[in-house]
């Protein structure tokens, strides 16, 4: 019994690359981690993934192995995570959350959202910036450091104040 196999399903990506200082563009398969096609064009460097993909499906099908199906993206998430930590690490966490007046959820938002800015080179979304700002004005307000409610939420996040003790830290 033949199947067919459809090698547009599997997940390709194909990058510009420098290569002693000439530009060429590499193809990779998400599924066959050790394939990598090299070409002139974006559109060459995909279709020989295509055709490695056939060829390789084919040698497996000669003999009778099974190949790697693709891979179904999820784009379904729900936005919830459980997670299992250690006592100790829950009891700094949450005492850090309490330390800046705010929920453990929020705190692991707020450092989960500042690591993957961070991992990517600062460019995070508009909403995790404001969801950060807005958090960071209500942990300010929380200990009292914002003088009214009348205050801009958005002068605390552009240019935070400096606290005396840090000030005569850095002179020293």
């Amino acid at each position: 019994m033949t199947t067919t196999m459809n090698p547009y399903a599997y997940n390709i990506t194909v990058r510009e690359i420098d290569f002693d200082g000439d530009s060429h563009f590499e193809a990779r398969v998400k599924e066959l981690p050790d394939v990598r096609e090299y070409a002139a064009s974006a559109g060459e460097a995909y279709e020989l993934a295509i055709d490695t993909i056939e060829t390789a499906a084919a040698m497996f099908a000669d003999e009778d192995r099974s190949f790697p199906s693709p891979a179904v993206l999820q784009d379904d998430f729900s936005g919830r995570v459980t997670l299992r930590l250690s006592r100790s690490l829950h009891r700094a966490l949450a005492y850090r959350a309490g330390d800046e007046g705010v929920s453990l959820n929020q705190h692991l938002v707020n450092v989960l959202t500042y690591d993957q800015g961070f991992r990517t080179g600062g460019r995070i979304s508009a909403h995790a910036f404001v969801s950060s700002a807005l958090s960071r004005r209500r942990t300010l307000a929380a200990i009292s450091r914002v003088p009214n409610e009348d205050a801009d939420p958005w002068q605390e996040v552009l240019t935070p104040r400096r606290l005396p003790h840090m000030t005569a830290d850095l002179a020293a």
